[in-house]
């Protein structure tokens, strides 16, 4: 594709167009400052789909229950978009794919984009371009929206900041992990779907998660959290996945709980801003005025510390002068 200015790039967007969204997610990534732009001229046409995020373990299925959520979504007619965040490559910091082929079968269908993430390192189950990936998406008038998170296990939380309705994927197979779920992971789930249930333990797993799920409080207006069983890998379960998705959405509208959800959000993603432009800036000066460097060799030679360092670049790069 040739270079084009912001507003082309935004218009393209708003057209549907895929090859247009996976180019300005990619500068995005790279850091590209006119892509940002780009997202400012977006962002008016964004926060009105549905978004479902998908945690959990490795090995408990969720590519597979995505799959078939595409399919079913598709059949009722909505455009989907899915964001996929995988572990990176420690020499390339690229994305190890893993088992998408079910998955990848949707790209020749134009109603469904599909974008796989890097994590590189980042932690809590998502990197740092995947809100503006969701906003892209949203702009390109997907009407839901999968997350799929990296699934390394209790420190997937943030997934919660960035979607409406969360799914958390369990193998009856766990049973230790079953049990560490307990210490946060199980307080973000509003679905919790027992995969592979065709398996021995299926019928311990869900006693269990249903007696975590009975210790917690609810008011009496407040969702309470479905578990549901599937077999993902023959299709069983999953219109009451679907059916238990709606009936969420339906909820978080009818309570008005959505506007307090697009709040959390727009407060996420406007830390997260902060946090990177503020790193952009301060880093960029370092470098330009060659401390960086400095800075580090008087780590390694035990001169000094990182917080100390810290520190001492806050206090001058956000120094004010003092009115007379």
């Amino acid at each position: 594709m040739k270079k084009l200015s912001s507003n082309e790039l935004a218009q393209r967007v708003l057209r549907c167009d895929r090859y247009a969204g996976a180019r300005l997610i990619s500068l995005l990534e790279d850091g590209n400052e006119d892509a940002r732009h780009t997202l400012k001229l977006l962002y008016p046409h964004t926060g009105k789909s549905m978004i479902v995020g998908i945690t959990g373990s490795t090995g408990t299925g969720k590519s597979t229950l995505i799959d078939h959520l595409i399919h079913r979504f598709r059949k009722s007619g909505k455009k989907v978009g899915v964001v996929l965040v995988d572990p990176s490559s420690p020499f390339s910091g690229g994305a190890f794919l893993g088992d998408r082929l079910r998955i990848q079968r949707h790209t020749c269908d134009d109603g469904v984009f599909i974008r796989s993430m890097a994590s590189r390192g980042h932690l809590g189950g998502l990197v740092r371009t995947t809100a503006e990936t969701i906003r892209i998406m949203e702009a390109m008038g997907a009407e839901a929206i999968l997350l799929e998170t990296v699934g390394t296990g209790q420190d997937e939380v943030e997934v919660i900041q960035a979607v409406q309705t969360c799914i958390l994927v369990i193998s009856p197979n766990m049973g230790d992990e079953i049990q560490a779920l307990k210490a946060g992971l199980m307080e973000i789930g509003h679905i919790y779907v027992i995969n592979k249930s065709d398996l021995e333990g299926s019928t311990q797993a869900l006693r269990e998660i249903e007696a975590v799920l009975s210790m917690k409080d609810h008011t009496d207006d407040a969702w309470k959290p479905k578990v549901v069983s599937t077999v993902a890998s023959e299709g069983k379960g999953i219109e009451e996945l679907v059916s238990a998705i709606n009936e969420h959405h339906a909820y978080m509208n009818q309570s008005e709980r959505i506007e307090g959800i697009r709040f959390q959000r727009a407060e996420y993603e406007l830390g997260l801003v902060f946090k990177n432009e503020l790193e952009r800036l301060v880093l960029q000066e370092l470098k330009r005025k060659g401390k960086k460097k400095k800075f580090i060799r008087e780590i390694c030679d035990g001169q000094t510390d990182p917080y100390t360092v810290v520190d001492e670049v806050l206090k001058n790069f956000l120094k004010k002068e003092t009115p007379e």
